[in-house]
């Protein structure tokens, strides 16, 4: 059966013109970096920097599927919070977004096509929800294959973003290993709920997807905190298909390595290029890449270009290239004592902090526990050797060590709670999104404007449920009150910056025919 029934979006009379779409700009890339090196053979760690624009006022449509888990275990409390997480998603949705609900337990039945939200329709898609009722087993492979055939069956989707929200709280015994299903290019956004899920197959099905995360849901009251976390991100894309390309400068450099998380690499030796792929970025939303620099020996002190960047994206279906940067640094002999730049030891100290929790979870699935603990506590010693302590990351790092050792008081607590935990801080770290997991208060790790709007109004819509919630138009609407260049600045900056390389270029023309 095909599910190709997917609604039209159907633009209300009243609706006002659509923002027109300005397509260069839509992130930020800068780089990080000493601006002097030594005239040896030397080694130069820059850091880039790409940001998601300021506004997403011109945000495509996003075809949402929400894949829900109703087995057995989900009977009482727990298919009530789920009600009320979904009521929320529901309810922040515009007209230019379309929702489909998927659940499963020994099967998977999709509940309704992929429906525009109007006032209509919200009402019937609220009703669709408050009638869930839990029995059966779990087969996650079921319901994870029927949402990719909503999303992947569509008639409308030029232009449009996609994302799957599938939430479990048991392991899967019914169907195949859904950790092995094909997802694609379509974003997978996993949430473990309760403390009986599997979270290594929740886990391994957002790591399938180049952007997907793993949020593990413990406390059962933070479901909609955890969902309101996941849906601003996704109406908040401000591109698609980002790529970014740094290719050595012949004779003056050799690129050793590039430190990019999960996202996937590809190198091209003939060029000297390596090219990282990160799928989507949020407004805000941050992606800090270390490319790890061989600089040979020079006879001389003089400016060097060492590095072209250059990256791509697309938007509302229209691909985008920016033009190359080169970096240049300057060789020199009085460049022996100048230190890393604090932001690139910030960056060194957070994948350090993440590759010793990933070290002691893998200890701790060992039944290595006490060993797991010294790992975690070495991480804590080694954040107080930081020069700027009162970093919020730091501090965040510091809280998330502090949460994951309580978790690990026992192999049994450690079992039900800090594994999980652990696996969710993997995610968060390697795709440098934010995931829930823990104090989630507290623990804010990559979270961006929008997220910490919507962990308030989740907070107060689980609260009661019947006060008015604004929508995310409205919420659009305040941000640019705030920020009325917003939707412009992008494009300003990336014109000007295009500007300043061009007359940098000429004048490295001119200089070397003098």
């Amino acid at each position: 059966m095909g599910f190709n029934d997917d609604e039209k979006i159907v633009t209300p009379q009243d609706s006002g013109s659509k923002p027109t779409a300005i397509v260069p700009g839509r992130v930020q890339l800068i780089s990080i970096n000493k601006n002097m090196v030594p005239l040896e053979e030397n080694k130069l760690r820059v850091m880039l920097e790409i940001t998601g624009g300021d506004s997403s006022n011109d945000r495509p449509g996003l075809d949402l599927v929400a894949i829900l888990d109703v087995s057995g275990s989900m009977k009482g409390e727990k298919i009530a919070k789920v009600k009320t997480a979904m009521l929320f998603v529901i309810k922040k949705l515009s007209p230019i977004d379309r929702l489909s609900v998927v659940t499963f337990s020994k099967d998977a039945a999709r509940l309704c096509p992929l429906r525009q939200i109007t006032e209509s329709s919200q009402r019937e898609l609220e009703n669709l929800i408050n009638g869930l009722n839990a029995d059966g087993a779990t087969n996650i492979t079921a319901g994870l294959q029927t949402g990719l055939k909503v999303l992947n069956d569509r008639r409308l989707s030029g232009g449009r973003s996609v994302g799957i929200m599938l939430m479990s709280d048991g392991e899967q015994n019914a169907g195949g290993d859904a950790a092995q299903v094909s997802v694609g290019n379509v974003p997978v956004h996993t949430f473990g709920f309760g403390i009986n899920h599997d979270p290594r197959v929740l886990k391994a099905i957002a790591d399938n997807s180049i952007e997907g995360t793993f949020s593990e849901v413990q406390n059962t009251d933070n479901l909609s905190i955890a969902f309101s976390q996941c849906l601003a991100g996704l109406l908040t894309r401000v591109v698609e298909d980002l790529k970014l390309t740094v290719t050595r400068i012949e004779d003056e450099s050799t690129i050793e390595q590039v430190i990019a998380g999960r996202y996937p690499q590809s190198r091209d030796d003939s060029a000297g290029s390596v090219t990282v792929t990160f799928g989507g970025l949020y407004a805000k939303e941050v992606r800090k890449v270390i490319v790890d620099l061989l600089l040979p020996a020079v006879d001389q002190e003089r400016g060097a270009d060492v590095l072209e960047i250059t990256y791509l994206y697309s938007f509302q279906g229209k691909p985008f290239e920016a033009n190359p940067a080169i970096l240049t640094v300057r060789r020199t002999g009085k460049a022996a004592d100048q230190e890393e730049r604090p932001e690139v030891k910030n960056e060194e100290t957070r994948l350090l902090t993440a590759s010793m929790i990933k070290e002691a979870r893998a200890m701790a699935d060992s039944n290595k526990l006490e060993d797991a603990r010294d790992k975690l506590v070495e991480a804590q010693n080694s954040l107080e050797d930081v020069d700027d302590e009162s970093n919020p990351l730091i501090e965040m790092l510091r809280s998330e060590l502090q949460q994951l050792l309580k978790l690990m008081k026992s192999q049994e607590i450690y079992n039900k709670q800090g594994r999980p935990f652990a696996l969710s801080s993997e995610t968060s770290h390697d795709r440098q999104r934010f995931a829930s997991r823990g104090d989630v208060e507290s623990l804010r790790l990559f979270s961006t404007p929008r997220m910490d709007k919507y962990l308030e109004q989740a907070k107060s819509f689980d609260e009661d449920p019947s006060k008015p919630l604004p929508s995310v138009d409205d919420d659009v609407k305040e941000e640019l009150a705030a920020n009325p260049l917003a939707p412009i600045a992008g494009a300003l900056s990336f014109y000007i910056q295009s500007a300043i390389q061009s007359l940098q270029a000429i004048e490295k023309i001119i200089n070397r025919g003098i």
